[in-house]
């Protein structure tokens, strides 16, 4: 498919000024509404995880009627919940250097020079809030023995800076906005919708004003109209069928905005986490994250030579290669993850990998045991340590870990102004849902806090600036049931196909080609090659896909298939937006775009842009540019050594 290119975006709604300022500037310059007119206005938040549970719970205690959606039974089975390894914030508790500014900068490399300024400094500024309003609801955060909370490093950084409850920190988060949402839901602030999907926006006199959901146990399609939509539905990463992600997480309700108008941005980006468990299988549907955080401890490396099967214990030292200490001497095992899962793949190809098909690298503890003793290493890691040996029956405390990269997380998503605001007036995007913080890679531990910021402290200010332009009168009937009908005939066109072949089969030959074409190495090859496939598997798909039982009932297999179908739709726009990108930056790696060692090569003349895409019905997407200028920090290459 081909692309035009049209008029170049421009974030209209940042402030100008010194970095620091910016927010508090932009704080006072938001309208306000009082609260009075507060009770008469009604936000739909779709999503419970951390941005949309935090924002649905401070919305309705700012005392906004808050009507909350999640496909989930509880909003506490949030994919939030799995995030394992921490959360960042510019407290600097360890007297080691850290700042606001610093965290800003470290998120800006760690990027790739992708990523606007004015957003991530606001991101830094705003972390150090969120651990006073996390340990206020009793986030049991790890604490050092004098009392002060703890912090351990992430890559992308040389200073401690991650706060964490053991491998759990984003099910701690979670459960504290979780407790925050269910007093609002008892206040009568928040009415909290669960077993119901959004299949669609519904736009009147172009705004964002209601959405149209579908009860997942009944099958009955609803409509429910608001001032304003937030979304907060996550990552489109299960694109790639096999990724770190719940099997549940899905594009439909992002992508569905984007087909109503709204502008997709950098949909390319993706990040691959070094450290997962490997891929042990066919049967498998999705993979396990091992936490960053074990690289603060845990060593990388491989045998010197390629074909050594002896057991790890029985390789000497000297025929270990820790190849992140090697090339990567400042920093070490805690390069940024694009830098480390293309050093691990980097390592498999030229034969040196470990475990089955030679597709994993060793993380081993071994050193760490014998400095701190076992105890310390279990106090740390230790509900990872036996995630690991239930998933695999080995056991880390004696046996170095196989790890190896896999699709977790997506920086990309739909395009967002200062104010977290679509394309789409009315229609506001939080948390991985939008593209804003992260540029071409985020660094580990900045999603819970990118999630919280936006929830927590950045939308209640930016919506009331809208719905303070209000009111935007009664919602348009015929618009109504245009999208209602839209919804409808879908389900009916997928339920009518009665073809030989599941949704889930689909699923898993489009990701392999995902993987295979667009994965954690790209080339114009590849990508054309993807683009001829998609379209083929698409059409087939919509010719001899099965969607056994019917409409008004429990159907997974009517869910499954409907996200599927926009999977495919995503999965050719990310392609595109991968060939045209003819550079190397972050999470997003083209082959031909490399230097003398192999590290990303990035083109700041050409490409120092964010891609917004826009959806065209009647034709092939719109290219939109938004140049990014940076002030405060200077674009150069990266170096992590």
């Amino acid at each position: 498919m081909s692309y035009t290119v049209g008029e170049p975006i421009r974030d209209r709604k940042a402030p100008e000024g010194p970095i620091e300022e910016r927010w508090s500037k932009r704080r006072f310059s938001a309208k306000l509404v009082n609260p009075a007119n507060k009770r008469k206005l009604h936000v739909i938040v779709v999503g419970t995880g951390l941005a949309g549970g935090s924002a649905a719970a401070t919305l309705g205690e700012l005392g906004y009627n808050v009507t909350s959606f999640c496909y989930q039974d509880s909003p506490r089975r949030a994919h939030s919940i799995a995030a394992q390894g921490g959360i960042n914030a510019a407290k600097n508790y360890r007297g080691d250097g850290d700042s606001v500014y610093r965290l800003f900068y470290d998120t800006v490399k760690g990027g790739d020079f992708r990523a606007r300024e004015s957003n991530v400094y606001r991101l830094a500024e705003v972390s150090v809030n969120i651990i006073d309003q996390a340990v206020a609801q009793g986030v049991p955060f790890a604490r050092e023995y004098g009392g002060l909370l703890d912090t351990r490093s992430f890559g992308g950084a040389q200073v401690s800076r991650t706060f964490y409850a053991r491998g759990q920190t984003g099910q701690q988060l979670l459960l504290g906005a979780y407790q925050a949402l269910e007093r609002q839901i008892a206040a009568g602030t928040v009415k909290m919708n669960t077993r119901h999907e959004m299949l669609d926006l519904v736009i009147s006199d172009g705004r964002a004003r209601g959405v149209i959901v579908r009860d997942l146990v009944t099958g009955e399609i609803e409509t429910h109209v608001a001032d304003a939509v937030v979304l907060a539905t996550g990552g489109y990463g299960n694109v790639f069928f096999l990724s770190t992600n719940a099997k549940g997480c899905n594009t439909t309700a992002i992508w569905r905005a984007h087909q109503r108008g709204a502008y997709f941005g950098n949909p390319c980006y993706t990040q691959i986490h070094p450290t997962c468990i490997p891929v042990s299988g066919e049967y498998q549907s999705k993979l396990t994250l091992m936490s960053e955080s074990l690289r603060n401890d845990g060593r990388v490396w491989v045998p010197v030579e390629g074909g050594d099967t002896r057991a790890p214990g029985d390789i000497p030292e000297d025929e270990r290669d820790y190849y992140l200490e090697r090339i990567y001497p400042a920093f070490g095992n805690l390069v940024p993850r694009d830098i480390a899962s293309r050093a691990a793949k980097n390592v498999c190809d030229e034969g040196r990998g470990v475990g089955p098909g030679g597709l994993g690298v060793y993380l081993d503890f071994a050193d760490a045991i014998r400095r701190l003793g076992r105890d310390a290493v279990e106090q740390k890691y230790g509900n990872l340590f036996e995630m690991y040996e239930r998933i695999t029956g080995e056991d880390p405390y004696t046996q170095p870990m196989r790890i190896y990269p896999a699709v977790h997380y997506t920086m990309g998503g739909l395009w967002v102004d200062y104010d977290l605001q679509s394309t789409i007036p009315g229609l506001f995007v939080v948390g991985e849902a939008n593209f804003s913080d992260h540029g071409a890679n985020r660094l580990g531990a900045s999603a819970l806090m990118q999630g919280l910021a936006d929830g927590y402290f950045v939308l209640p200010t930016t919506l009331g600036d809208y719905l303070a332009e209000g009111p935007y009168g009664e919602v348009d009937e015929m618009d109504v049931a245009e999208a209602e009908t839209s919804v409808r005939s879908r389900i009916h066109r997928l339920l009518s196909v009665n073809g030989t072949r599941t949704a889930d089969s689909y699923h898993r030959e489009l990701g392999k080609i995902m993987w295979d074409y667009c994965g954690m190495e790209r080339t114009e090859e590849s990508l054309r090659k993807a683009l001829e496939r998609i379209p083929e598997l698409r059409e087939e798909f919509w010719r001899n896909v099965k969607v056994s039982g019917q409409a008004e009932e429990l159907n997974q297999a009517l869910e499954r298939a409907g996200r599927v179908a926009d999977f495919f739709d995503l999965a050719e726009l990310m392609c595109i937006d991968a060939l045209h990108r003819t550079e190397s930056c972050g999470g997003h790696f083209r082959a031909e775009s490399q230097d003398a060692d192999g590290e990303a090569l990035r083109d700041d003349e050409d490409f120092a842009y964010v891609a917004a895409w826009e959806h065209r019905p009647d034709g092939g997407p719109v290219l939109h540019r938004e140049d990014l200028r940076y002030e405060y920090v200077k674009m150069s290459q990266r170096s992590y050594k």
